[in-house]
């Protein structure tokens, strides 16, 4: 009999696990908002459940909709994907305590790397590198300022149930504490209905590189390399890479062990990642486990040769992992996270419907999608329309093959940050892998459009500029020197 299994998720992150449902022989049931009716992910599944209006809250957020979804079609397995409810360890529990079976870390793993300082203490306790900091919330601000006169500054206030980004203020001073407490208390209190917060060393221009682990029920943990993942915007990611470019074997090893120190202390089954933060004098810090699939996870699969997601379905049921030994790495893989969002108007979301599309194609490119021509992008949720993944046999061939991939892709009807990446990867710096986690803060992005409208503007005034001197001319016999628009030549930069 055919198991049945529910992607408690939308999008792109939806249509990857339904592929590998088909993979492993398993029936995918898709759920959907109202927003997502006619959505790629519904169209690929056997079954298909509405869950409610558009808003999240009211649909994909809303567990109780989501196990009635599996019960109804006879899905036996629930595969939370990345975002909504991914690391929820109430979901999960909710998920097993219905006879269910959740592909996915268990609950309790969920619950210790869910907080940020009980994963802090348990990474301290079993000997992972941590970043010097709380290891309990602040109870006020003069919590925080004595942290500082004992460690120094700058300080990093983090809420203690977030991430992207969330509840982070970067504190200078004594002076800026309070302050900065507040506004962290209350971005954390509104984005994820908690609002401890707590303070760590900040480390200036680290490195953000992460580790992929995978657990299974035989007790075996490995690690599979490493992600740079420096590339980020407003503390989110925009360009990954396996392996880091700067990461030496013994340093991978290194960090490895760490890694599986880590899952090991929480008893990790399934996939998950482990985040270190990397300092320019080598040394790493436990920045936080995600106990999920990552967003990221094609550069890796494409390196170790592994489908991490049936991986994750296969432990759910049981089994253990299908490789005996550790597969080798080969090669290099880049990944761009492509959103539709207009990168020459600052970002801004770019929803409307996708009226011409052309993913590229060829040797050593893979396209990661939940959309296809005529599908609309919604306003409701994460604007990403798409990962394109390029794998060479070293750096240079994956990033050749990655600016191919992104000149060959059309997008009509919406706009995206195909542009930016463009631009991204003409930078000197990029392409030595001379970045930190805040390179992009002082990296200005220059459009085309601008950089096409300022050359126009240029030519039709060295037009006017010559019609004039021409004019001039025929009344006078003596020599002119040359016009300063014939011999000036725009330049336009992107860098500030």
């Amino acid at each position: 009999m055919t198991d049945r299994l529910l992607v408690a998720n939308r999008g792109e992150i939806a249509v990857r696990i339904i592929r590998a449902c088909r993979d492993l022989g398993i029936s995918p049931v898709a759920v959907f908002s109202d927003a997502d009716r006619s959505s790629l992910h519904v169209r690929l599944a056997d079954h298909a459940v509405g869950i409610g209006p558009a808003p999240a809250r009211e649909s994909y957020l809303v567990p109780q909709k989501l196990i009635e979804a599996a019960k109804r079609t006879g899905a036996r397995l629930v595969h939370p994907g990345f975002g909504f409810l991914a690391e929820n360890a109430a979901f999960a529990r909710a998920v097993q305590e219905a006879g269910l079976v959740w592909v996915g870390p268990d609950p309790a793993s969920i619950s210790a790397m869910g907080s940020k300082t009980e994963s802090r203490a348990r990474m301290k306790a079993a000997g992972v590198p941590i970043v010097p900091g709380m290891t309990t919330p602040a109870k006020d601000p003069a919590e925080i300022a004595a942290f500082g006169r004992e460690h120094g500054f700058p300080l990093l206030l983090k809420a203690a149930a977030g991430g992207g980004g969330k509840g982070m203020r970067i504190v200078r001073s004594e002076d800026e504490v309070p302050a900065a407490f507040e506004r962290a208390r209350s971005e954390a209190r509104s984005f994820f209905a908690d609002d401890a917060v707590y303070c760590e060393l900040y480390v200036e221009h680290p490195r953000h590189v992460e580790v992929q682990v995978l657990g299974d029920r035989t007790g075996r943990v490995v690690a599979l390399g490493e992600r740079e993942c420096s590339l980020q915007r407003r503390h989110q990611k925009v360009l990954e890479e396996c392996p880091s470019p700067v990461v030496s074997p013994e340093l991978r090893a290194r960090m490895e062990e760490a890694a599986v120190a880590a899952a090991r202390s929480v008893d990790y089954v399934s996939a998950g990642t482990v985040e270190f933060l990397l300092a320019k004098d080598g040394r790493f810090f436990f920045l936080e486990m995600n106990t999920r699939i990552q967003v990221e996870h094609p550069v890796t699969e494409m390196v170790y040769g592994v489908d991490l997601v049936a991986e994750m379905i296969r432990i759910a049921l049981g089994e253990p992992m299908s490789f005996a030994s550790r597969p080798e790495p080969r090669g290099h893989a880049v990944e761009c996270r492509i959103y539709a969002e207009d990168p020459a108007r600052g970002f801004a979301p770019s929803p409307g419907t996708i009226e011409r599309l052309r993913w590229p194609q060829g040797p050593g490119v893979r396209v990661d999608s939940g959309v296809e021509e005529g599908d609309t992008i919604p306003l409701d949720y994460d604007p990403m329309v798409a990962k394109i993944v390029a794998f060479g046999r070293d750096r240079d061939e994956a990033l050749r093959r990655m600016r191919r991939a992104l000149n060959e892709t059309r997008v009509e009807g919406i706009e995206t940050s195909i542009p930016f990446f463009l631009a991204l990867l003409d930078d000197p710096d990029v392409l030595s892998a001379a970045v930190s986690t805040q390179f992009l803060e002082a990296w200005k992005y220059a459009s085309p459009a601008s950089s096409d409208l300022a050359a126009e503007v240029a030519l039709v005034a060295a037009a006017v500029a010559a019609t004039r001197e021409s004019l001039a001319r025929r009344g006078s016999s003596q020599p002119r020197s040359p016009s300063a628009w014939r011999t000036a030549r725009p330049t336009f930069g992107h860098r500030e």
